[in-house]
């Protein structure tokens, strides 16, 4: 079993990810404002499946590889990087645009928008890092096999990230009209999500690397 410190230490990590603006935020609003709250929920399904995947790699080494393999390590941690800093970019310049602003996407069918879902979770780079570098340093070697714990924080992490994103998707309509009805509000939160997502882009290219476990 793991350590309640260890559940409760993923609950507050894995709320500060979901909740900084990234791939999974920005196309699960931008799905749910466009098409409804149905489509965005089954994008959403889509993300939690992308989630299990990343948890069976971790439970089957890919921490490890990472600690084997230095260079592997780095090499995600600066496309990662490099990536949240585009996104951020992507808000904090002129004429940026903010997650909740509406963007106007194609209606797609159920199959489509489940594999949108997981292939945007699949890619997303906070998630790779969440997996291969943070969940393990959760996991205490002494509390019994190391897999069996990384399944259990793993789940911890899935319901934190499920039901928050399923609270973005039901609620995204509502926020988007909100800002949108207030310029100078959606300003202030364009900036605000940039700055925060730009500062998770340095924290993650200067990190240290993974320990072993």
């Amino acid at each position: 079993m793991i350590e309640p410190s260890a559940a409760l230490g993923v609950v507050v990590i894995a709320l500060g990810m979901v909740l900084t603006p990234g791939p999974n935020m920005v196309y699960l609003t931008s799905r749910a404002i466009s098409q409804g709250r149905r489509a965005g929920l089954v994008s959403l399904a889509g993300t939690a499946v992308g989630f299990g995947c990343y948890l069976l790699a971790a439970t089957a080494g890919l921490s490890a590889l990472f600690v084997a393999v230095p260079a592997a390590y780095t090499t995600v941690k600066i496309a990662g990087a490099l990536y949240l800093a585009w996104l951020a970019w992507g808000m904090l310049r002129p004429g940026g645009r903010s997650p909740f602003e509406a963007r106007d996407l194609a209606p797609e069918r159920d199959r489509r928008l489940f594999g949108m879902g997981l292939l945007t979770n699949l890619l997303n780079p906070k998630i790779a890092l969440m997996y291969a570098a943070l969940l393990p340093q959760f996991v205490t070697p002494a509390d019994g096999a190391t897999g069996s714990q990384l399944l259990q924080l793993g789940a911890v992490q899935i319901a934190v990230a499920v039901t928050v994103n399923g609270l973005i998707v039901l609620t995204a309509a509502s926020v988007s009209g909100f800002l949108a009805a207030r310029p100078r509000v959606m300003t202030v939160q364009r900036w605000v999500a940039g700055t925060v997502l730009g500062g998770f882009a340095v924290r993650t290219a200067l990190g240290p690397s993974p320990t072993t476990t």
